[in-house]
């Protein structure tokens, strides 16, 4: 830091308002110079310590300045490069890409309609043999059910057959009984 950069700050100049707050103008004077010379230089350094603005704008100043050498046209030749490039991607390669694709896009979708063409073929024959070995599983169920009951169904029917002919053995029994007590009795 100058010396010049800090007389041109006025609280420098003034000396330090803390100090000033403490000590009436008056009774400045009436000191000795030796005093007034430490009040002052006490003044400048609380005013440099408090005081940042100097020496913020020089660092401002030499930032910019280092900026501007250093990197110079870095930045628009490289903002240039990429402008070019993005025209070049939507002249040249854009096209190209949306025309590759429609082709493509048009296979993709012949071979999917095919696709889905077999798999709903193949949907309807395991349906159908699904259908069919489920009437298959029922008929086999109802053949299973049927047998008992058949079974038992013929037993009922035996039975029946055998009471049956027990019966009509019974009324000819009884016939050929009524027969004989007839012939006595017309012979009487």
């Amino acid at each position: 830091m100058s010396s010049s950069s800090s007389s041109s700050s006025p609280v420098k100049s003034t000396g330090s308002p803390f100090i000033q707050s403490l000590k009436p103008r008056e009774s400045l004077a009436s000191m000795g110079s030796a005093t007034q010379l430490v009040i002052k230089d006490i003044g400048e350094i609380h005013s440099r310590l408090l005081d940042h603005r100097p020496v913020i704008q020089g660092e401002t100043r030499y930032f910019i300045k280092e900026f501007e050498e250093k990197r110079g046209l870095r930045e628009m030749r490289v903002l240039e490069n990429l402008r070019n490039s993005i025209s070049e991607t939507n002249e040249h390669a854009l096209p190209k890409c949306t025309s590759v694709m429609q082709d493509q896009l048009a296979s993709v979708l012949k071979k999917l309609e095919t696709a889905n063409h077999t798999i709903h073929r193949l949907q309807q024959r395991e349906l159908e043999n699904a259908k069919r070995s489920a009437s298959k599983a029922g008929e086999e169920k109802m053949r299973a059910h049927w047998e008992p009951v058949m079974k038992e169904q013929e037993q009922k029917r035996q039975t029946v057959d055998e009471e049956h002919r027990k019966a009509v053995m019974r009324l000819k029994e009884q016939y050929v009984t009524m027969d004989k007590e007839l012939s006595k009795q017309i012979s009487f």
